[in-house]
Parts: structure tokens; sequence; C-alpha cells
């Protein structure tokens, strides 16, 4: 604890003594860019005098329609070249970021897709591809069993129940499974 801390009123003192300084220092600044602001109007734009007849005043508003046009193609010609000269240094900025080679990486988070919302991502809109897994399974035929047609097809319970009352239907019976 070499240091000694300053009092409160000590900060706030000289606080306010640089509010104070840098109020001033802002005032004069204001002032000179008032004072430059006049006398480059004065410079450049000559008091305005009117003359007293039609013909005069139209020919001054000739001179003035001139003295725009010259300015707004000078205005139109160096907006053109900062354009240029703004496109050429965003290549040499790319070409510089090539030569050194050091790309920022985004950084990457983690995306929920299905195998065909990724396939349309990596391939584009033009090619409309499904993977439909199903479509690569091996087909297999179903074997349908004798006995599972005589069980379809029962037709009237009755017969059945006549063909197998008494004796004759439980022989009939025993001898059709074995």
């Amino acid at each position: 604890m070499s240091e000694k801390k300053m009092s409160s009123s000590r900060k706030h003192n000289l606080k306010s003594l640089m509010l104070s300084i840098a109020k001033g220092l802002l005032e004069t600044e204001a002032k000179q860019r008032e004072e430059e602001r006049k006398r480059h109007m004065e410079e450049t734009c000559p008091p305005l005098s009117l003359p007293g007849g039609m013909q005069a005043l139209q020919e001054m508003c000739r001179e003035l329609h001139h003295k725009i046009d010259v300015i707004d193609e000078e205005r139109y010609d160096l907006e053109s070249k900062v354009s240029k000269s703004s496109k050429e240094i965003e290549d040499l900025k790319i070409k510089v970021q090539d030569l050194k080679g050091k790309f920022k990486k985004p950084a990457l988070r983690k995306v929920r897709m299905s195998a065909d919302q990724m396939l349309q991502a990596l391939l584009g809109s033009k090619h409309k591809v499904s993977l439909d897994l199903r479509a690569n399974l091996k087909q297999v035929k179903k074997e349908v069993k004798e006995e599972d047609k005589e069980l379809r097809d029962v037709g009237d319970w009755r017969k059945n129940v006549e063909d197998k009352s008494g004796m004759d239907g439980r022989k009939k019976m025993f001898e059709s499974e074995a």
C-alpha cells in the first residue's frame, strides 16, 4: 500500500476541473470551425449583388447554372474516383488475405437435418434427389400356404358343421390332417 488513496472530495474536485477544461476546449474548437466556415464561404462565394434589370437577372441565373453544372461534374468525377479506388482497395485486401493464407473459420453450430435436406443443400435446389431407404431393400414375395387359403375360404358355416358332425365328420378331419 505504497500508494495513498485519494479522498472522494479530491477526486470530485479533479473531475470537475477536467470537465471545465474540456468544455472550454470544445467551445474554442467550435468557434474556430465557425470562423473557418465563414472564411471559406467568403472566398468561394462572393457577396450577392442583385442587378435591377430583368436582363441582368437572367444573365446572372445563367452564370449560376453554369457554375452548378461545373461543380456537379467535378463531384461526379470525384465520386467515381473514390468508388473505383475503394473497389481496388477491397481487391487488394482479398489478395493480401489469399497470400497470407489466414482465413477466419466461422464458428459452426449443430443443425438437425434429414438426409433429404442434406442432399438438397449439397446438390442445390436443381437436383431433386430423395433418399428413400425402403427402395433399396430386397423385395420378398409372400408365399401363401394352402392351409391359410382354406381358413379364409370358410364359405357357409352350416355346411362345415354338417360335414363334421357325427363319426364321419371326425373321421374326415383326422384323414385331412394326416
